[in-house]
């Protein structure tokens, strides 16, 4: 340590208090974090790139301060899958620190991974009050059955008015409209469900009829669209 010839000649005075950074839930405790490896939580981000065309959830469980588990989910921009691919595989096993200053390939990653790091090093957890944190696994519980992500696309214009394209329960085939035109209801594929039954030896046409769905009013609708095509 260098100190300048002011500080050298300066008296000591001694430092009266010293109570230590103030505590943060951690997986139903509280936690005085000096050093990454007190840091222990599931939680997410979300993160963006410079031109906002595309954007990342990005989720991290992570015990003693090094990335145990992450589930990457991007959405916009075709890209940004690959670079992805590539930060699973970056990402685990290192530490907070390690990650906050490894290039994840993708800008939007990279600003996912900065405001998770916000999250988790003020407590800001999923797991906060949860005694013990979650096994390494659970972020799968967020993608449901078939593990696909939680995905709304929807299209609208001011002459033709919306349309439905995907929503949680799958890819919507058709589109149930009543007498003044407004959407009532609509008709929807789970393909995550359908692959299922189609690798568990179900034919393909078999498989598309058992994963087909109904939400709302269907069976009342004046008349039914197809929201791709009409």
């Amino acid at each position: 340590m260098i100190y300048t010839t002011e500080v050298t000649n300066m008296c000591p005075v001694a430092k009266g208090v010293h109570h230590g950074p103030a505590p943060i839930p951690e997986e139903g405790k509280w936690v005085q974090a000096t050093e990454l490896k007190d840091i222990s939580g599931l939680t997410h981000g979300i993160g963006w790139c410079a031109p906002q065309q595309g954007a990342c959830k990005l989720t991290l469980n992570v015990k003693d301060g090094v990335i145990e588990e992450a589930l990457v989910e991007t959405i916009g921009c075709s890209g940004m899958t690959h670079s992805a691919a590539m930060a699973s595989e970056i990402l685990i096993g290192k530490t907070l620190l390690e990650a906050l200053n490894s290039d994840l390939v993708c800008d939007a990653i990279n600003t996912a991974m900065r405001e998770l790091f916000l999250q988790i090093v003020y407590g800001r957890t999923q797991t906060a009050f949860s005694e013990g944190g979650l096994p390494i696994g659970a972020s799968m519980e967020d993608l449901g059955k078939g593990l696909r992500s939680q995905v709304g696309t929807m299209f609208a214009t001011r002459a033709k008015g919306p349309r439905y394209l995907e929503l949680a329960e799958g890819y919507v085939t058709r589109l149930a409209l009543n007498e003044a035109g407004e959407i009532i209801g609509y008709e929807f594929i789970h393909l995550g469900k359908m692959m299922d039954f189609i690798k568990n030896g179900m034919a393909p046409a078999d498989a598309l009829v058992k994963a087909t769905g109904r939400y709302g009013q269907f069976d009342e609708a004046a008349r039914y669209t197809d929201p791709r095509k009409e």
